[in-house]
């Protein structure tokens, strides 16, 4: 959602929601010049209301207006499911269908309220054309921060195809199973514009696919490129190993043990769960295979309080598990809201008019850093 130009737009009235965990307060206006969140609070002397040219009022009485929700996992550009009655739809799609699909559900994401959001892989190099595409006010969208194809090894999640197939551009895992094919991988991958590297172990977690050599030697590759990683690891050994080599976060950990969450808080590592999926396996993993052990470890996780980020409302119910699972719905909210790691000094707390209010003025909003106001 790129904004050209200074045009403002303020939001009367309504309840405003500040995402910092306070009581919801009467609204008088929220500011927004270009796409700077300019003051809260009582309309800056330097703004005229009356000039309907430049400004735009938008009257939210009987609203609430909150910051713009961050979704942490989602993905646009997959190839599935499939759409029922459309042959073109039937199971692999082509790189222009799935673009075009992945740029509706892109707009279809803003409009449920987030605003800045992270593909932790995709197909083709769709994301980043669609990022893009956002950037430069061609499409409507929120700030798109994504990776490219999984970087993958025989039997890691996404390698569904015989061996003689390998894995094609349809698909989201890309094999590389060397050091060096991994190497090259990131090479290509950073070459194409990703924000950052997404590795893949095997589905459920069952048994480690990736070493830490490996991860390590791609950990090291991606940040010389100042590019970040993140890998999906089900598994104890794989979550652990990722800790241990450097990655930025870690995506599920469902079957990480007190003593791997231990190695994960040592070495600073985030983890996004998708607690959406953690509830279903605790109540139906049984009849999926998984074995009492598993489900209990998972169930305790569940129940625990690691460092987290939120995958948002398109990945299932986040925002309402998380308040089911002891999250009172300020927390969960602010969660969703203020889950980045580091925003480089741009966001900060918007003070009402005379209190502080010149100190926080002007927080310009960053893809894969910003914040956006809706209303709704």
């Amino acid at each position: 959602m790129s904004t050209n130009g200074a045009k403002t737009t303020i939001i009367r009235n309504g309840t405003l929601i500040d995402a910092t965990g306070q009581p919801a307060v009467p609204n008088d206006a929220v500011v927004i010049q270009g796409n700077r969140i300019l003051s809260v609070g009582a309309v800056p002397p330097q703004i005229n209301v009356e000039d309907r040219e430049h400004v735009e009022t938008i009257d939210a009485t009987g609203q609430w207006i909150m910051p713009g929700l961050i979704e942490g996992h989602c993905h646009l550009s997959f190839g599935q499911p499939a759409m029922p009655g459309l042959n073109i739809a039937r199971g692999t799609t082509s790189a222009e269908f799935s673009t075009i699909r992945a740029a509706r559900n892109a707009r279809e994401v803003l409009r449920s309220g987030v605003t800045s959001l992270s593909i932790p892989g995709g197909t083709w190099f769709i994301d980043v054309a669609l990022r893009e595409a956002i950037n430069a006010g061609m499409v409507e969208g929120p700030r798109i921060y994504c990776a490219g194809r999984f970087i993958v090894t025989y039997g890691s999640i996404a390698d569904n195809e015989p061996s003689w197939m390998g894995t094609p551009e349809h698909v989201n895992g890309v094999l590389a199973n060397s050091v060096a094919e991994m190497i090259t991988e990131v090479r290509r991958q950073c070459k194409h514009g990703v924000d950052f590297i997404k590795m893949a172990d095997s589905t459920w977690g069952d048994f480690q696919t990736i070493s830490k050599e490996e991860l390590q030697a791609v950990v090291g590759e991606a940040h010389r490129r100042n590019a970040r990683i993140t890998i999906h690891s089900r598994g104890s050994d794989s979550t652990r190993a990722a800790a241990e080599a450097g990655v930025d976060w870690i995506m599920h950990a469902d079957l990480a043990t007190e003593a791997d969450l231990e190695v994960v808080a040592e070495n600073d590592v985030r983890i996004m769960p998708t607690i959406t999926f953690l509830k279903h396996a605790v109540e139906v993993g049984r009849e999926f295979g998984r074995s009492d052990k598993e489900v209990d470890q998972i169930k305790y996780n569940l129940e625990g309080g690691a460092n987290i980020a939120t995958a948002g409302p398109l990945h299932g119910r986040e925002g309402a598990v998380r308040h089911r699972q002891r999250q009172l719905p300020a927390d969960a909210l602010r969660r969703a809201a203020r889950q980045r790691d580091g925003d480089h000094g741009q966001v900060r707390r918007l003070h009402p008019h005379g209190s502080h209010h010149g100190q926080h003025q002007g927080q310009r909003l960053r893809r894969g850093s910003g914040r956006r106001t809706r209303h709704h």
